[in-house]
């Protein structure tokens, strides 16, 4: 049976007195106003980590964005409470992140699908973009604008995320090196504050609240509409995969990639640990690879390494890109015979790992744990970090992918409240790698015990690599307590904590990420 309220004075305290309850459960649907607070759901205390399991005491599924305005409003004015909110898009976190212990998700794929593309003309500058609700995801956001033969420039690998999430956090993949991750992509956004109000801001309006949820790990507010900007979609992409022995050329190689952005579009590259990861990774590539490498020689490991990259073929006249392929490869240092190169569509090409996700769910391995680890690792620092995560790896056991691909400093803004290695942030170093540590567990081979000694190995390692002889960084970052987020972010600290005092004082939002505790305030001080 529903519970109907009046949005009044007494019945608002009401339901104060209900979500501020000792026992934290609300036992049935609430409806004040516009309304909605309903009973928790599976997904809302569960991630694609699978590694915590905090179930809120109920779940606002809003219509519109003046729902969660509503929302927020009533919690922040009355001070007292100790409910806590998280907005909650693909549930793609790793560790519980977007959840709320005994408090409120927002499931954020309640919002109308809302995906409106501008060409060229429309905006003063002449600039294409598309006016995408955060709730949408970017696999929804490329198929409308490529109907229009247009696309947003930068992108993560796995398109089923959502817009408000990844803007949240960064938004990187390898067209980063040559676009900026996707929070440097954006031109406007909606935002709901910590305390409830409705914000449209830019880099030249209310640019405070701009850019502190970029890369805000949902801190400062909730993004209910972003403003991509948009370029012409290629016809096709020409997918190159080329392969290495030593740590060293596979390093130099995408260096020199990255160095020509007039001809490359995309570079990536991951480690080559087993046949396992030989063969997982090439599932979206539609071409035998004849790699056949020896993993174990003598009673030792060999560890190979590959980079992928992509060239745009726009199919214009007096444009070669076999040509330039051929350029390309003759400046690089690969194993000899060991390229290979395919055509794809664009759209195939960027939902590539939606077919690697495919081939998991058919075995049963893509809702399974997934401890994985992400770090910047400042160019200095790449050789001692990779020697150090080696270390630590069972190559013959390891399952998932292990990312390597650099980044350039200069395609960030400062400004964002992202946390990246000092020796980027002061200038110092240009180029940093995103290393991500992708796990797979097996739950019928890997128990709790083993689980929680690699995520234990993780944490010395991400520990490790912060300190100065590394310099590294983490991304999508997880720690167990404030003074190691005050570390994370360094001299970034201050601000993050001066613009979370702004926009959300009393702590109410994204409790999931453990950097600051709810605030409670009596009313009669």
């Amino acid at each position: 049976m529903e519970i109907s309220l009046l949005y009044s004075g007494v019945n608002a305290l009401i339901v104060l007195v209900i979500l501020s309850s000792p026992y934290k459960i609300i036992q049935k649907p609430i409806d004040f106003g516009s309304l909605n607070l309903l009973q928790t759901t599976d997904t809302a205390s569960t991630d694609f980590g699978r590694l915590q399991f905090n179930p809120p005491a109920s779940v606002l599924k809003p219509k519109t964005p003046e729902d969660i305005s509503l929302l927020l409003s009533f919690l922040s004015s009355s001070s007292f409470s100790q409910v806590s909110v998280s907005a909650r898009g693909a549930g793609h976190s790793i560790h519980g992140q977007a959840q709320a212990l005994d408090g409120i998700v927002i499931e954020m794929s309640s919002l109308p699908l809302e995906i409106k593309v501008h060409e060229n003309g429309e905006m003063e500058r002449g600039l294409s973009y598309v006016d995408a609700s955060g709730g949408a995801l970017w696999i929804e956001v490329l198929k409308e604008t490529m109907k229009v033969g247009l696309a947003p420039r930068s992108w993560t690998d796995y398109l089923y995320l959502t817009i408000g999430g990844t803007l949240s956090n960064g938004g990187i993949s390898g067209q980063t090196f040559k676009h900026g991750p996707q929070i440097a992509n954006v031109l406007e956004l909606d935002v709901v504050t910590g305390k409830g109000e409705m914000v449209t801001c830019s880099p030249t309006k209310s640019s405070d609240l701009f850019y502190a949820v970029l890369g805000g790990l949902g801190q400062f507010g909730i993004i209910t509409r972003a403003r991509i900007p948009l370029q012409q979609a290629p016809k096709k992409v020409r997918w190159q995969r080329v392969f290495y022995d030593d740590f060293e050329s596979f390093t130099k190689d995408q260096e020199l990639l990255i160095s020509i952005p007039e001809l490359v579009d995309y570079v990536e590259g991951f480690v080559v640990l087993n046949e396992q990861s030989l063969h997982s990774s090439s599932i979206a590539f539609p071409a035998h690879l004849e790699f056949k490498p020896e993993f174990v020689k003598n009673g030792r490991f060999n560890v190979y390494y590959c980079i992928e990259f992509a060239i745009h073929d726009n199919q214009l006249e007096g444009i070669h890109v076999e040509k330039i392929v051929k350029e390309i490869s003759r400046m690089l240092s690969y194993m000899q015979s060991h390229l290979y190169s395919v055509e794809v569509s664009y759209l195939d090409f960027l939902n590539r790992v939606r077919m690697e996700e495919k081939s998991l769910r058919s075995k049963g391995l893509w809702e399974v744990p997934h401890p994985w680890l992400n770090m910047f690792v400042p160019r200095s620092g790449i050789s001692k970090f990779m020697d150090f995560l080696m270390e630590s790896i069972s190559p013959n056991e390891f399952e998932g992918p292990i990312l390597v691909y650099p980044l350039l400093s200069d395609k960030w803004n400062i400004n964002a409240s992202v946390a990246l290695p000092r020796a980027i942030e002061t200038g110092k170093e240009r180029v940093m790698y995103v290393v991500g540590v992708l796990r797979s567990i097996n739950p019928t081979v890997c128990k709790m015990d083993c689980l929680n000694k690699i995520l234990h190995e993780h944490q010395q390692i991400a520990q490790a690599a912060s300190r100065p002889h590394i310099g590294a960084r983490q991304y999508l970052a997880h720690h167990p307590s404030r003074i190691a987020w005050h570390e994370h972010f360094g001299s970034k600290w201050t601000r993050f904590a001066e613009r979370k005092a702004q926009f959300d004082p009393l702590h109410i939002l994204a409790p999931g990420q453990g950097i600051f505790p709810r605030v409670t305030v009596d009313l009669q001080e």
